[in-house]
């Protein structure tokens, strides 16, 4: 190989467009609350944060199903159709508050069994409804770079088992899966203040 060759090889190494994701959180709000505009904005009202996760943070999975379609002329695969797309986060919050239990259980909320009381009820009902919320991740990568992701429609689809015990604390595990808006809605949206991107 070149020199030249070897310099086209490595051209696109860049240490510089490496993320890490810091510090960051979780926020959740009603559907059709307005998100904010650029990553310098501030979460609007409306928007709950989810308070401390734990230090996996939020694992982002996107999985396309793609159906084959099969032909009496070839052994192989003609071509392939898009049949589903799934967009989840998972991520374990450690407060336990008026936001992030319902938030787990599905839905409904905590009241104060009197006025002034200090006693707090949360009923998880019998029959499941849904539960559906608009989600925002954020996370920071040193004081410049700020990414924010943004989810119009979703809903929690799984939950992890939920351990009371005495050398741990209570975590409870979500996933929370985007659910599509209106043709042509994109299903997340990401803002990035990142000098990595550029228009070209």
């Amino acid at each position: 190989m070149s020199i030249s060759q070897q310099g086209a090889v490595m051209a696109g190494t860049n240490a510089k467009e490496i993320r890490v994701a810091g510090n960051g959180r979780v926020l959740i709000a009603p559907l059709a609350t307005a998100p904010p505009a650029d990553t310098a904005a501030a979460w609007g009202a409306g928007w709950k944060d989810l308070g401390y996760t734990t230090t996996d943070g939020v694992k982002i999975t996107k999985k396309d199903k793609l159906d084959p379609v099969d032909t009496w002329q070839s052994v192989s695969s003609a071509r392939f159709v898009y049949s589903d797309r799934d967009l989840s986060f998972k991520f374990q919050l450690l407060q336990l508050n008026e936001d992030t239990l319902p938030f787990f259980f599905g839905g409904g909320q905590v009241k104060e069994t009197a006025a002034g009381s200090g006693l707090y009820k949360y009923e998880l009902a019998a029959e499941p409804k849904f539960d559906e919320r608009m989600l925002g991740v954020e996370f920071v990568d040193g004081d410049e770079v700020k990414y924010r992701m943004i989810v119009a429609r979703g809903q929690v689809t799984e939950t992890e088992e939920l351990a009371l015990v005495r050398t741990a604390p209570v975590k409870l595990g979500v996933t929370f899966t985007a659910l599509a808006t209106v043709d042509g809605a994109p299903l997340a949206t990401f803002l990035m203040k990142d000098p990595s991107f550029s228009a070209a």
